[in-house]
């Protein structure tokens, strides 16, 4: 794509954002309390916030103007932010961390992967024909087999009964021999063009990456490059031209600015009598009194402030009566408790910032001409009009302390004003006392037990102790999985699915790799500090911790009980353990804190054979950790568990924020893992070789089981030998039989804990509250009106 390609897709994104924000307004205005009708506009904002959100991700990964850039980041961040805060409110509203929106998705013609368009009419029409051209094809030729079949017969019958005459016809029947296997051929390549042909089929070399992707990908670094020259020229730019202005129009300014101030002391000294009061620095400055204004408005200023502190003292008593008559009504609030219990939306903190950019965009680069910047590269007049702020603040700055001695001179020499030193320093003192008591009791709290070590040789030391660990290079894209397209019609019928494994893939995007990646987005998010992933073994558990951190860059820090069994003994060296990892995590954010096996350190009974590593030394400190944990630390403790029901259940779920069940694979899943883990490992898939079939009898195998079995097949030999012997089904066989699947017994078991956790536990009270459902019925009644209306 070309910069006006992207320049368009800017413009179109944004629009939809604006008519987003005004619709969201709008309905934060209209107060409905059907919990149904509230989580579907919830959900649609939801949806079209991801959508927006994928668009301005792609404009941002691709445009090369410097000043764009800064602005669509912080208009991405804002939404970004949007989504924590939608998706916070819809787990409040339904008490699930798990949502489906299959039907809203389907109201809205769109795919459940939000990037697939609707397809056309016409579109629709053509690939029933091709279906149905297919099936007739395949009826024709199962004809064809049997005549031919019915003729080969009565052929043989008839050569049994005759004797070989002699040499030519023994050719001749080598020839027909021949030249049927050369027809059997040609009909296979022909029979294979009319299934390409129909769309039954892909075509050759499908598999492989085009010339033309090839090309994109040069661009696209192509692009990175230029970026980073744009960035280079632009920072340099903001140094020069500030420079510039300050040798240039700076003289200027601090002239202009003097001779303002000049003439507020004489118009004040005018109109009252006296010199005013020059403003402190804390207050800002003349810039508090001008905020540009004349003179003459400022004056004004002044003496309508002066009538309006008359009037004001008339009416103090008048309030006196007021406030009174307001301590009564405030007494009769407890009737209001209906209302209170209510669900109300979360107010937004990332609404404004969103408006904010929206703003900039529309007064700066909706309609701005960029004719005469092809290469857009940075725009120096922008720079100017931000520089010239800055400028002149660092004068008014200059000036202001010029000018309170030119004030004090005055009063001196025409009022004989005196000022009195012994009170200002009283009151200084009064200040720094306070100060000092609470720099004091803060140093007690936030006491360094390293304050004499530099952070490069605490890192040294927790990568020797293996406390920092190494992250495997794992993208999200790597976790295989598939949607669930029946959640609401399963939940519908009052039956709570098990969650995906994409389900599972996107929250750990919300949860994790979002407010990770963005600071600004971890300031004001909804907070998460720790995650629990629980699941039976070979899930992906791990591999989603080694996620986050490739994701988002954050470091590993290991503190599983089995890791540190031994490491810095005595309650003491666990302080001080626990001082160096959190102070290296702050220091090089983002962090990711894994604990493996976290049921260890809240074991209920401690094995035997586990009492001497000591598995609960984090018990009582965990919680600790988490209460310090501040909206600006990017720091996230993961814990995994296996056996989640050998913990103590209030403990455990007050030391994780977010429990996410596992769950294995479903059958879409299970096809798309075999499909794509056999072509990444070397694997030609043929027609011999049955994926339906091969996700059908793994039912209940886990990720980690398909991963072995397939490298257990998939040899360099096999590998090599595929041309003449194609893969199928049965060699996958033997390998499965061998491992133990995860039965339906053991899922219920993490089906039951998970409905004891306190989301769980709310979760399955409100569907067992009997009107609840009707509430349901009828919101789903409206919610089907609402969207007709739409349509």
């Amino acid at each position: 794509m070309s910069n006006a390609m992207y320049n368009k897709m800017w413009h179109q994104t944004q629009e939809a954002l604006n008519s987003l924000l005004d619709k969201e307004s709008q309905k934060l205005v209209e107060q409905e309390k059907n919990p149904v009708y509230i989580f579907q506009m919830l959900a649609t904002f939801y949806i079209k916030y991801v959508q927006i959100f994928r668009n301005l991700e792609n404009v941002y990964d691709q445009i090369v103007h410097p000043q764009k850039r800064l602005l669509i980041r912080k208009i991405l961040d804002g939404v970004m932010g949007r989504i924590l805060e939608l998706k916070n409110d819809m787990v409040e509203l339904e008490l699930s961390e798990f949502h489906y929106f299959d039907d809203i998705l389907q109201d809205l013609k769109l795919a459940p992967k939000l990037a697939i368009k609707s397809m056309p009419f016409e579109e629709a029409i053509k690939l029933i024909q091709i279906a149905e051209r297919a099936r007739q094809g395949r009826l024709r030729a199962l004809f064809m087999k049997q005549i031919y079949l019915q003729e080969y017969r009565a052929k043989q019958a008839r050569l049994l009964g005759e004797k070989v005459a002699d040499t030519g016809a023994a050719a001749l029947r080598i020839q027909k021999v021949w030249r049927g296997f050369c027809q059997s051929k040609r009909t296979e390549r022909e029979r294979e063009e009319e299934m390409i042909f129909l769309g039954m089929n892909p075509p050759p070399l499908f598999d492989q990456v085009s010339a033309t992707i090839i090309q994109a990908e040069k661009v696209s670094l192509l692009r990175s490059a230029v970026q980073l020259r744009h960035e280079e020229g632009y920072r340099e730019a903001l140094v020069t031209i500030k420079n510039d202005l300050q040798q240039t129009e700076g003289p200027d300014i601090k002239e202009s600015l003097r001779d303002q101030i000049r003439q507020w002391f004489i118009e004040c000294r005018n109109l009252t009598g006296s010199f005013p009061e020059y403003p402190s620095v804390e207050d800002g400055g003349s810039a508090m009194i001008f905020s540009h204004k004349t003179p003459e408005q400022v004056i004004e200023d002044i003496v309508a402030s002066q009538e309006e502190e008359e009037k004001n003292k008339k009416k103090k008593k008048g309030k006196k009566a007021k406030k009174e008559e307001k301590k009564k009504v405030v007494k009769e609030k407890p009737k209001v408790k209906e209302e209170e219990e209510e669900w109300k939306m979360s107010r937004s903190a990332f609404l404004p910032s969103m408006k904010e950019g929206s703003d900039v965009y529309k007064d700066t680069w909706m309609n701005k001409d960029e004719s005469q910047n092809f290469p857009q590269d940075y725009d120096e007049e922008l720079i100017k009009k931000e520089k010239r702020k800055e400028v002149e603040a660092e004068i008014r700055a200059q000036v202001d302390e010029l000018m309170r001695q030119e004030l004090k001179n005055l009063k001196l020499a025409v009022n004989k004003e005196i000022e009195l030193p012994v009170r200002a320093g009283k009151k200084g003192k009064k200040k720094n006392k306070g100060k000092k008591g609470k720099r004091g009791k803060r140093g007690k709290k936030d006491k360094d037990l390293t304050a004499d070590r530099t952070i490069e040789s605490l890192f040294k030391e927790l990568v020797e102790e293996g406390l920092l660990i190494q992250a495997r290079k794992v993208n999200l894209s790597d976790y295989i999985g598939e949607y669930s397209y029946l959640g609401t019609t399963l939940r519908h019928v009052s039956i709570e699915p098990m969650p995906s494994l994409l389900d599972v893939r996107q929250l750990i995007t919300l949860y994790g790799i979002l407010p990770l990646g963005s600071a600004a987005v971890h300031e004001k998010a909804p907070l998460v500090k720790s995650l629990l992933l629980a699941g039976p073994s070979g899930v992906g558990k791990k591999m989603l911790v080694h996620t986050i951190c490739t994701e988002t860059g954050a470091n590993l820090f290991n503190l599983s009980a089995a890791n540190i069994a031994g490491k810095y003994p005595g309650k003491n060296g666990l302080q001080m353990m626990l001082h160096m990892v959190f102070k290296v995590a702050r220091q090089l954010q983002p962090s990711v804190v894994w604990i493996e096996d976290a049921e260890k350190t809240f074991y209920k009974k401690v094995p035997n054979n586990e009492k001497m590593n000591d598995p609960k030394r984090l018990k009582k400190q965990l919680p600790k950790i988490l209460k310090l944990l501040k909206p600006d630390d990017r720091i996230l403790i993961v814990g995994t568990t296996q056996h989640p029901f050998d913990a103590e259940l209030q403990s455990f779920c007050r030391a994780y924020q977010k429990i996410i069940l596992v769950p294995r694979p479903d059958y879409a899943s299970r096809y798309v893992l075999w499909k794509q883990i056999i072509q990444r490992n070397g694997g030609v898939l043929t027609k011999a070789l049955n994926i339906s079939c091969l996700a059908k009898v793994t039912d209940g195998f886990t990720q980690g089981n398909i991963v072995k079995v397939v490298k257990g097949v998939l040899t360099d030999r096999r590998i090599r030998q595929q041309t003449q012997k194609p893969l199928t089904p049965a060699e996958f066989i033997p390998l499965i039989a061998s491992m133990n699947p995860v039965y339906k017994e053991e899922e219920e078991c993490f089906k039951n804990w998970y409905a004891k956790t306190p989301l769980g536990r709310k979760r399955v009270l409100s569907l067992t509250v009997g009107g609840r459902e009707k509430e349901t019925e009828k919101g789903k009644k409206k919610g089907e009106k609402e969207r007709k209306k739409n349509k």
